[in-house]
């Protein structure tokens, strides 16, 4: 396996939703991150764990664990205007982001925008190349933007993903993320993936991780 470097998060390692799919293959899984994905490097995956030709172990994937109520669906119109106040705009620890950097012309450009009760929402234009591991990172950072805040970055620490169906290219869908539980450096948030007709294709349940700023 390799996380190619174009699907970057950081600039320096893979986006964590992006990696932890491509870790999981086609099933749901579990997928706990243990050290930033290393891009363009050949990783193996040896009795569940994702290992550098070093040894160093990059994930865990574990069967799935539970994944809870998805965050409710809101119209693809509530979910432009919601993009409209993404703070990323202003203010982004990983801006050229695959997934949700304002800098990435060629990425997934979800732009997690805060509603009122704090959860997010962003429309996405599913590209012609959508695979599981792209809806695995289109699952991650509407989570993670339900945390972040100016001089408060967060980074994936571990994700489950129950993964209904792909959506189709062009499809005009829309994302929603949740905090639901904050102690410490540790988030604990949701995420949902609805399509065109407002059925849901996916949903994940993740914990984030505060690092220094």
């Amino acid at each position: 396996m390799i996380v190619p470097a174009r699907f970057n998060g950081p600039p320096s390692s893979g986006n964590g939703g992006y990696s932890a799919g491509l870790f999981a293959g086609h099933a749901d899984r579990e997928v706990t991150l243990r050290r930033p994905p290393p891009l363009d490097t050949p990783l193996s995956m040896i009795d569940g764990q994702v290992r550098t030709a070093d040894g160093a172990v990059v994930a865990e994937v574990r069967p799935p664990g539970e994944v809870d109520t998805p965050v409710p669906p809101i119209p693809y119109a509530d979910a432009l205007r919601a993009a409209t106040t993404y703070a990323g705009f202003a203010d982004h620890p990983f801006p050229t982001c695959y997934v949700c950097g304002p800098d990435r012309p060629d990425g997934l450009r979800i732009f997690p925008g805060r509603l009122p009760d704090d959860s997010t929402a962003a429309p996405w234009t599913v590209p012609d190349d959508v695979s599981a591991p792209t809806v695995w990172a289109a699952l991650d950072c509407p989570g993670g933007w339900a945390v972040i805040a100016a001089g408060r970055p967060y980074v994936l620490g571990r994700i489950t993903v129950r993964l209904g169906r792909l959506p189709t290219p062009g499809d005009r869908c829309v994302l929603r993320g949740a905090l639901v539980a904050a102690e410490g450096r540790k988030a604990l948030v949701h995420t949902t993936l609805y399509g065109p007709d407002g059925a849901e294709l996916a949903r994940a349940r993740a914990t984030w991780i505060g690092i220094a700023g």
